[in-house]
């Protein structure tokens, strides 16, 4: 069976974005095709392997298994033709070329100013970004779905280059009106007849809850998990409960007065931004000079932006400081 004589670059980019999204309707959205246009790729290609490669699952689509091997090899095609297509580009210069960034959830309150403020610099290089929890941007970098990752912990399950950015304080939020609202110093054990909310697994945020969790032996009356730092901060601000976020997530919040910062002794827990890629994928240009971008740049963006929050947190005196770097003119 010459595959190479029977499929297509097209019918591979349509199965993959099917096999991630796992939504006809949805893939049409996404490629501004019509879904019976879909449909036929799919058809054509199943025809072109001899396998099924979807099934219904509900009112979804499932992959077969054969569906995931082809899944498995069609995305590292794909992704060796698009550094090959940057690698050609490199011979014109940081003119031309694109970048894919997957940002975890957190991360999306800040990041897309970044990348604008790049995109001011190089209006030549198209910057796309997908946004997910961190288990979906580990899966990503592994199918060379994404350039480079902002995520908060690096994966260790693969070989990665991961460069700090910037702090990342967690606090624990509550409603504004909740008895320990201004008290000082508050031992994390009174919080124990407390319900928290946490993301869904696979979250980053949710495993520094958890990590805080273990490290004070400390379990509350009832934990609730919730799928997005909205729907948690929606529901701390209607009395439901407690939660541990990213003060990066926290910007209108705070200033709005809608969630409060409990000072819990040992709070906020400190960890950083990273900027991470494969280590077997070399980066385009287009892809290395955004790396540097953020290096350069996050920290003091953050710093400057958060400035306010950070002293009404009391980051300012729980922080450790990050290395200084010379001061630029903000992003725009």
């Amino acid at each position: 069976m010459k595959l190479t004589r029977r499929i297509t670059l097209r019918q591979l980019e349509v199965f993959c974005e099917a096999a991630r999204q796992l939504s006809f309707s949805a893939v049409a959205e996404t490629l501004s095709l019509s879904q019976p246009a879909i449909s036929m790729q799919i058809r054509q290609l199943e025809d072109a392997v001899g396998l099924v490669l979807f099934e219904k699952a509900g009112r979804r689509k499932a992959l077969t298994e054969a569906g995931r091997k082809l899944f498995e090899h069609a995305s590292r095609i794909l992704g060796e033709l698009h550094d090959t297509e940057q690698s050609l580009l490199a011979l014109k210069g940081l003119t031309d070329g694109s970048i894919t960034v997957g940002l975890v959830s957190t991360a999306n309150n800040f990041a897309p100013r970044l990348l604008a403020a790049f995109s001011q610099r190089h209006p030549g290089i198209e910057v796309r970004f997908v946004v997910g929890n961190r288990e979906a941007l580990v899966s990503l970098l592994k199918e060379n779905q994404t350039d480079l990752a902002v995520m908060g912990r690096p994966p260790g399950e693969l070989e990665t280059v991961a460069e700090p950015l910037a702090n990342n304080p967690h606090v624990i939020v509550a409603p504004p009106k909740h008895a320990l609202c201004g008290q000082q110093k508050i031992d994390l054990q009174r919080l124990r007849g407390e319900t928290f909310l946490q993301r869904e697994s696979g979250s980053g945020t949710r495993g520094v809850m958890e990590e805080l969790f273990r490290a004070h032996l400390f379990k509350p009356r009832k934990i609730l998990s919730l799928g997005s730092n909205e729907t948690v901060k929606q529901a701390v601000m209607a009395g439901l409960g407690l939660s541990v976020l990213s003060l990066h997530t926290l910007s209108l919040e705070l200033r709005s007065g809608e969630i409060a910062c409990l000072d819990v002794v040992g709070l906020p827990l400190q960890r950083s931004w990273h900027v991470v890629h494969l280590r077997r994928r070399p980066l385009s240009p287009a892809a290395t000079a955004f790396r540097k971008f953020l290096i350069e740049e996050t920290q003091r963006y953050l710093r400057d932006s958060y400035a306010d929050l950070q002293l009404a947190a009391h980051v300012k005196s729980a922080a450790k400081p990050m290395p200084k770097k010379p001061r630029k003119k903000a992003p725009q």
